[in-house]
C-alpha cells in the first residue's frame, strides 16, 4: 500500500500490537458483535458481514490488538461511481475507543482505495444523531484537505420502519494525490 496517497497527520500512530489488515472469513462474526455491541450501527445480519468479508475484503479493513478483533470499516465500490468509495459502516469495539483507530481504519482504507483503485471521493451516509461518524468522517475531510458535501439522501418516507432516522450523504473529495484509473 502506497502510504503517501493519504497521510495520517493528526491520528494516533498505531501502538506495536496493532494490526490493520483487509478481513477474512474468521472476521465476520467479530465485526457483527462490534456493530451490535455499538449500539449506534443499524445490525446487519451476520450473513452480510460475512458477504463483506468475502466479496468486498479489498475495500475493508479490521484492526486487531493482541489477538483481538478491535474495530472494523465496511466499504465497497458502487459499480455506477467506480472513482468513488462507499464506506458502509466504521465500529471500534467499548474497550478499544479513545486510540484513534476509527481514524486509522479509515485512513487505511482510503489510502489503498486511492493508490489500488483509483479512488477520488469517499462516501457514507451518516444519520444526525451519530455524533462519532459525523466527527470522524469530518475530521478526514479536515486532514486530507478534502471539500465535504452533506445531502438529504434517504428521508423517512423513505423507509418502512418508523424507527429510522433520516440518513444524509456525505461526500468528501477529491482526495488528494488519486488517480484516475
Amino acid at each position: 500500500m502506497n502510504t503517501d496517497v493519504l497521510p495520517d497527520v493528526h491520528s494516533a500512530p498505531p501502538t506495536d500490537d496493532t494490526a490493520i489488515r483487509p478481513p477474512d472469513l474468521d472476521d465476520g462474526a467479530d465485526m457483527w458483535r462490534i456493530a451490535r455491541d455499538s449500539r449506534v450501527l443499524d445490525l446487519n445480519s451476520t450473513y452480510a458481514y460475512l458477504l463483506y468479508c468475502r466479496n468486498f475484503a479489498r475495500s475493508c479493513r479490521v484492526a486487531v490488538i493482541d489477538g483481538e478483533m478491535a474495530g472494523f470499516v465496511m466499504g465497497h465500490f458502487p459499480a455506477e461511481q467506480p472513482e468513488t468509495l462507499f464506506i458502509w459502516q466504521i465500529a471500534v469495539a467499548e474497550r478499544f475507543r479513545g486510540r484513534g483507530l476509527a481514524v486509522q481504519l479509515l485512513d487505511d482504507v482510503a489510502a489503498a482505495a486511492c493508490a489500488e483503485d483509483g479512488v477520488k471521493f469517499l462516501e457514507t451516509t451518516i444519520t444526525d444523531d451519530n455524533v462519532g461518524s459525523r466527527r470522524t468522517f469530518a475530521s478526514f475531510s479536515e486532514r486530507h484537505g478534502a471539500p465535504m458535501e452533506r445531502t438529504s439522501l434517504f428521508t423517512g418516507e423513505h423507509f418502512v420502519d418508523e424507527s429510522t432516522n433520516p440518513e444524509y450523504l456525505y461526500r468528501i473529495g477529491p482526495l488528494p494525490r488519486a488517480t484516475a484509473r
